[in-house]
């Protein structure tokens, strides 16, 4: 039986690095993220979970909560992971109230297709709001021509900027809405406006520093920051002890400060590349066991914050299950048991959220997380149909899945579900395999577990069979260690019973190996 566990740790926080001159105004201290359980799960035996305790008790899945994730056998490996993951903070710390201002392209090959500036605001808004003590202190959507470009706005707009934002003592950060900024405009930037100046990636960072539990999603994010140092070493390195003359290498050995510190920072990413590679080994036996034991999975995938894990919690029933209003709430892929209309039991795996936009190296860091979709039988689309940006976040997400190279039946097979149609009066489907559900009403779950199973018998090449065997012997009880029993017709005088099953290919090939006709 296989155990997938996670654990419930505090996000990693990391302090700030020098800088040179211009420093932005300081923020007052903020306390560390707090501890947020984070539900996990892996399989089992099941007592009175989502199914009341029905089907093969040995066989079943079962789920936990709050159980520690799988220690390195190592002594040596565990001290050298939790020793990475010990790093010198980097910004951003403390209260923060944000200015937000969002660059906007009203015409050209720049301009963003099925959205709209106030819709991008709302998503960067949420972004800041997931961050304990931070806020929105003003947002301003402001025309750019060039928002990838070294100026990004222009000198007029970027003066009529700097008097509004030093003018308001109230704002002690700017949250530019862009993907990534250069390190001379950031530095730039926060010369001309006093503040310190974020963009996307700092901040979806910042907020996978505090959701991060496993050591894996730990040692995901201390990769994704690599990048992030080696930006700031280039532009707040100083000499040791703030000289600025002397030999320009180290005790004479040939590399100077800034060489050493990059020498390190590559010897520290090789390091945390290696203690990945051996976690996900130990993932990747995990899921062996798991196949081996035949249990169907299914991957819940969606857009951050769609609502896929309070859908599971509905699938399940399993109180462990604690959604978030927030996004990525969930950054580690967790498993959790299930039961499909005839019994048979599921696992469903519930996975990180996607987002539009994502810088390529937290994509790069967090791919691994996904390579679970891979091996799942079913994957399952969750969108928030009451969100504006819907087919905006559609295309997203399936755009990452089509990144991630699976199999062909697969991708071919998603099922896509429509959740919070609550939201939405009157709101029905364009398209007619899509399923409309409420997970947190309950709202059209019956035929979405009806659509999982007839999906999952496809995949997996169950059959659902009437098979006659003998009383006396120890076929049923075979049947019910291997198959899902369904109902059994007992026949007293024949001494035999008509048992319907669902039951794999490989079973049945055993069940006839081992029970000739």
């Amino acid at each position: 039986m296989w155990a997938l566990r996670a654990a419930v740790r505090p996000g990693a926080w990391l302090s700030r690095v020098a800088r040179g001159r211009g420093a932005p105004r300081a923020a007052p201290p903020l306390p560390a993220c707090p501890h947020r359980a984070l539900a996990a799960s892996g399989p089992g035996d099941l007592k009175g979970r989502g199914g009341g305790g029905r089907g093969p008790r040995a066989a079943g899945p079962r789920s936990r909560a709050g159980e520690e994730e799988e220690e390195p056998e190592d002594a040596e490996e565990e001290e050298e992971e939790e020793e990475l993951l010990r790093r010198d903070p980097l910004p951003p710390l403390g209260t923060q109230r944000v200015c937000l201002i969002h660059p906007e392209v009203k015409r050209g090959p720049g301009k963003p297709q099925l959205t709209r500036a106030e819709w991008q605001v709302a998503e960067a808004e949420a972004l800041v709001h997931t961050l304990d003590g931070w806020s929105v202190a003003d947002r301003m959507v402001v025309p750019s021509k060039t928002p990838d470009g070294k100026l990004i706005f222009g000198r007029g707009t970027l003066e009529h900027l700097a008097e509004k934002i030093r003018g308001s003592p109230e704002i002690t950060a700017v949250f530019l809405n862009i993907e990534r900024l250069a390190t001379p405009t950031k530095k730039d930037l926060e010369a001309t406006w006093g503040v310190q100046v974020f963009d996307r990636f700092t901040v979806v960072l910042h907020i996978f520093r505090c959701n991060a539990r496993t050591r894996e999603a730990r040692l995901q994010v201390a990769l994704a920051e690599l990048p992030l140092l080696r930006s700031h070493l280039k532009r707040s390195i100083v000499h040791p002890e703030g000289r600025g003359g002397g030999s320009r290498y180290i005790m004479g050995s040939g590399e100077s400060f800034m060489q050493v510190q990059q020498r390190l920072l590559k010897e520290k990413e090789i390091k945390i590349r290696k203690a990945l590679e051996r976690l996900r080994k130990k993932r990747r036996v995990l899921g062996k066991q798991r196949r081996r034991q035949d249990f169907p999975v299914i991957s819940v995938v969606g857009y951050t914050n769609c609502g896929k894990t309070t859908l599971i919690k509905a699938l399940t029933g399993d109180d462990a299950v604690q959604p978030r209003d927030q996004l990525f709430a969930t950054l580690d892929v967790t498993a959790h048991a299930g039961w499909l209309p005839s019994r048979m039991a599921v696992i469903y795996m519930d996975t990180i959220g996607f987002l539009s936009e994502l810088p390529h190296s937290l994509i790069e860091s967090f791919s691994a997380t996904l390579e679970d979709v891979a091996h799942s039988d079913l994957i399952v689309h969750v969108r928030d149909v009451s969100h504006p940006e819907t087919e905006l976040q559609k295309a997203s997400v399936l755009s990452t899945l089509h990144g991630l190279h699976l199999p062909a039946p697969l991708l071919d097979s998603v099922l896509e579900v429509h959740n919070k149609v609550d939201l939405v009066p009157g709101y029905s489907p364009a398209g007619p395999q899509a399923l409309t559900v409420s997970a947190l009403l309950g709202h059209g779950l019956p035929e979405l577990k009806a659509r999982l199973e007839d999906a999952i018998l496809r995949a997996t090449g169950r059959q659902v069979l009437t098979l006659r065997v003998r009383l006396a012997g120890t076929q049923l009880s075979w049947l019910h260690r291997e198959a899902t029993v369904q109902e059994v017709d007992v026949i007293p005088e024949a001494g035999v019973a008509d048992v319907r099953v669902v039951i794999s290919s490989s079973a049945y090939g055993k069940f006839r190996k081992l029970f000739p006709e």
